[in-house]
């Protein structure tokens, strides 16, 4: 939180750098290994080898505080453009491997089941919290792939059966064996979340808090 007050002195403000207690800067090491050399055993000086060890094992943990400081700047300048491509996701929808449903603007529920193999019969099955089917549907035989599936959430007279979250049961089977087949779900985008120390942007979907990377495309 940044705090903004006045404050009246009687001369200039002094600006004092200051590092926290234990913290040793380059100066400091070169300071302490000079002392260390001008005040040690002429009879049992530090191993050169020793010495060069250390220096390059200072050098290469200054270096590595130098990049994680550039990296964080970096991820601060990028964090408004990750809001903004975030936010332009708002509205629609993405497809995310779920076996759960939940029902678009529309009341719909749209998904995609995935065959490794082709199947004689697949029936797609819309199964309650309470474990009642609502809804069934068969699919017929199909070829191996990607295999698109719909349900408006209405029966044949047009009244609504749900309006919240369903599992989807996907039963598919072959000439002697049953296929084990993968499930994708469309859910919708309302909003987004992110923390405020630079966390992970989260999608506020119909199926909890997603992240972008979950979604396999987007509609």
């Amino acid at each position: 939180m940044t705090t903004i007050t006045n404050n009246v002195a009687s001369g200039p403000a002094v600006k004092t750098a200051s590092k926290p207690i234990g913290a040793m800067g380059q100066t400091d090491f070169l300071r302490l290994m000079t002392t260390q050399l001008t005040t040690q055993d002429p009879f049992n000086p530090v191993d050169n080898t020793q010495m060069v060890a250390q220096m390059a094992q200072f050098s290469q943990v200054a270096g590595i505080a130098e990049m994680n400081k550039s990296l964080s700047g970096i991820a601060a300048a990028l964090q408004p453009g990750r809001l903004t491509d975030a936010a332009s996701w708002i509205g629609r929808s993405m497809l995310v491997e779920s076996e759960f449903a939940t029902p678009l603007r529309d009341g719909a529920y749209a998904g995609e089941v995935t065959l490794p193999k082709d199947a004689d019969q697949v029936t797609v099955s819309f199964v309650d919290e309470k474990g009642a089917v609502v809804h069934s549907q068969s699919l017929g035989a199909q070829k191996a792939g990607a295999l698109s599936f719909g349900w408006d959430g209405k029966d044949s007279n047009g009244v609504v059966k749900a309006s919240g979250p369903l599992r989807m049961i996907v039963n598919a089977s072959g000439a002697s064996e049953a296929i084990t087949a993968t499930t994708a779900t469309w859910t919708g985008i309302a909003g987004i979340q992110s923390p405020a120390n630079g966390g992970v942007t989260k999608l506020v979907t119909g199926l909890g808090l997603l992240s972008p990377e979950d979604a396999t495309r987007l509609s």
